[in-house]
């Protein structure tokens, strides 16, 4: 057992994953309530479904402990955290007060995604059939995501989406049960495309590693397109496999080819792994078409910068969020995880921490645990206090529009986890699109279930 096994009711709870061949659960056949899952006693479950092994897993830990200390906070306990700095466009307080969730204490159950859409889908499953879990939050993987998203659909329950950056999330595979807090793919190239301009100039030939699933996908398509757009050519991208370790043999190509940017389109345990072979193979002092080769990672955590230690030094990218933002929600975040944990929060902490507070206060402001009642309180919602400022869950596609952050690993950190440094805060005007833009085209968000 890990050590993110818990306890719910006196029974320890392992995520234990139902087999691929399940049968269907009987919230998908027969309803006993009005909703799938509607609490009838003094407690409400929700579940948290996030990768406890596979590539992703130092995300997964992360995710794990914001959402306890979340919980902790609903519930009373602590010191409230962004409880204390939530607040609604028109300037009033959440109406959450720490008596859980329209008087309901919160419990919680966790699973295992592994990284894998199948697992992530069963583990969810479970939650919802076995444990009442209401709500569905978590995971490091969009590939993950767009499968849950799914599913909790199909359930009638909400799902709160972790950390997934694809554009996939709210375009083609949104759904009308599903919302995202963190950013996309589309968001990082429209940010990151002028600061890469004014570091490399305009006259810069790429060359792309791509995870190999949809949000390698969209990532690339966005940075490409945002850098060809300040006049970048593209000279190749190539698939690699999720989990691959050892990125060598894909490294090597890549001096040959004519390009003097290298983009690695990975995320996690991938990011470091690609970087360090990269670094090995000399990439960062290279030269190419008269000019010092430059490596861009379109999609940075404090977690993987800790991976690749120093190789991070001085590399663009993107971030949802990062712990060193001095406004008061991000310092009352950051000193209440770190009260309670030893060290700073990561992105993914951050957004799954802010998830479910989202969640919880859609419940109250609504008055009920009703998916529709829940969804129609979140869409065209606006408010601050969570730690990026004035943030829009616009209701055509369920994203959440804020400013996104351009970092670049740091020269001379002053600690372990001083790794990032913020070089632009870029305007969520400067980040918003059309909901039907090319990017995001194909995607309905159908109509809210209830599960009746």
């Amino acid at each position: 057992m890990t050590k993110f096994d818990i306890t719910r009711r006196g029974v320890l709870k392992t995520g234990a994953i139902a087999g691929a061949g399940v049968a269907l659960p009987t919230i998908f056949t027969k309803r006993a309530h009005a909703y799938t899952n509607e609490p009838t006693g003094d407690t409400v479950t929700l579940g948290f479904n996030v990768p406890q092994s596979g590539p992703y897993a130092d995300e997964g830990a992360d995710e794990l402990r914001a959402y306890r200390l979340a919980v902790e906070h609903l519930n009373g306990e602590g010191d409230g955290g962004m409880l204390n700095t939530f607040t609604y466009g028109s300037g009033a307080k959440t109406e959450l007060s720490g008596n859980g969730i329209l008087g309901k204490k919160v419990e919680y159950v966790t699973g295992d995604t592994q990284t894998k859409s199948d697992a992530a889908r069963a583990s969810a499953r479970s939650m919802i059939e076995k444990d009442g879990a209401v709500m569905i939050t978590g995971g490091s993987s969009s590939g993950v995501a767009v499968a849950v998203q799914a599913l909790c659909q199909e359930a009638g329950v909400i799902f709160m989406s972790g950390l997934t950056h694809s554009n996939d999330t709210t375009g083609k595979d949104r759904r009308a049960n599903g919302f995202r807090h963190f950013f996309n793919s589309y968001m990082s190239g429209a940010a990151l495309a002028p600061v890469l301009a004014n570091a490399y100039g305009t006259d810069r030939k790429a060359y792309h590693l791509t995870a190999d699933y949809n949000w390698g996908y969209t990532t690339e398509q966005a940075i490409r397109e945002s850098t060809e757009d300040i006049g970048w050519e593209t000279v190749n991208a190539v698939k690699t496999p999720l989990g691959a370790g050892d990125f060598s043999s894909y490294i090597t190509p890549v001096l040959q080819s004519g390009a003097d940017v290298l983009v690695l389109n990975h995320y996690g345990g991938d990011m470091v792994n690609s970087l360090t072979n990269a670094v090995q193979f000399g990439l960062r002092e290279a030269q190419a078409n008269g000019k010092d080769f430059q490596i861009v990672v379109p999609l940075f955590s404090r977690l993987m910068a800790r991976g690749a230690g120093e190789n991070i030094k001085g590399i663009f990218g993107s971030t949802n969020w990062h712990w060193s933002l001095s406004d008061e929600a991000s310092q009352t975040f950051t000193r209440s995880f770190g009260e309670k944990y030893g060290f700073p929060p990561s992105q993914a902490a951050h957004t799954c921490y802010v998830q479910t507070l989202l969640y919880a206060d859609a419940v109250q402001r609504a008055g009920s645990f009703e998916p529709c009642a829940v969804v129609e309180a979140l869409e065209d919602f606006e408010f601050d206090g969570l730690g990026n400022g004035p943030t829009l869950y616009r209701g055509a596609d369920h994203q959440a529009f804020k400013d996104v952050l351009v970092v670049k690993g740091k020269e001379n950190p002053e600690s372990e986890f001083d790794l990032l440094e913020i070089v632009e805060i870029t305007p969520v005007d400067q980040v918003t699109y059309a909901p039907d833009h090319p990017q995001f085209a194909g995607g309905s968000l159908g109509s809210c279930n209830n599960g009746a």
